[in-house]
């Protein structure tokens, strides 16, 4: 995907600290602080643009969401998308998930959404997944005691691969989906990229897994 570049972007962010956290790692292990409540924290890992987000955040007012994305030229239609639907219960990271553990303590999350990553098709790139072994390494010292990840694709090829890894991984498979769109799932929210490769007769894979 080729993104197109954003001047402006930085800018805008640095202007909305009331849904863009500029410093998340002087939140660490204080984000109930932050956002006021006690309520469950759920992070999205790749938000985009942040459809999938600001719409599970005005779904569900009880849980506190939390978006990251690396592009600052794609996370700034995150934030434009927040400025209308005005969540309270929403805040956006313009930063790394591979520096997941600088940003947020051990237990502090109750679930992570994983939505249309990255494939990383060849072989060389394996560790690049976000499903790859050393990523739940990461995933399982952040959430709590049985705290879930929830994972969307339309790519057959990474699907496979993560239940795979998810297996050896030794997570507890709770729901899965082969074709998400003509199952009986209710409250699908979709991804920008959810709803353009669905138009194009894609299937969507899901799937639900637990970490012991």
């Amino acid at each position: 995907m080729r993104l197109r570049h954003k001047p402006w972007a930085k800018e805008k962010l640095m202007n909305h600290p009331e849904f863009v956290v500029l410093d998340p790692e002087n939140y660490k292990g204080k984000w109930h602080e932050l956002f006021g409540n006690d309520n469950p924290i759920h992070i999205e890992i790749g938000s985009g643009k942040g459809r999938f987000i600001n719409e599970m955040a005005k779904a569900h007012p009880d849980v506190n969401y939390i978006g990251i994305e690396a592009y600052t030229s794609v996370i700034v239609s995150a934030l434009e998308y927040a400025l209308e639907a005005e969540p309270t219960n929403l805040r956006l990271l313009n930063v790394n998930a591979q520096k997941l553990l600088d940003y947020f303590a051990e237990g502090e999350v109750d679930r992570i959404y994983l939505n249309f990553s990255d494939p990383w098709p060849k072989n060389r790139h394996e560790k690049r997944r976000l499903t790859y072994k050393s990523y739940l390494e990461m995933y399982e010292k952040v959430l709590v005691k049985g705290g879930e990840l929830h994972f969307k694709t339309d790519n057959q090829g990474l699907f496979e691969y993560s239940l795979i890894s998810f297996s050896h991984y030794g997570l507890k498979l709770n729901y899965v989906s082969l074709d998400l769109h003509n199952s009986d799932f209710e409250g699908n929210i979709m991804t920008e990229y959810e709803e353009k490769f669905s138009q194009k007769g894609h299937r969507i894979y899901r799937c639900e897994v637990q970490f012991s």
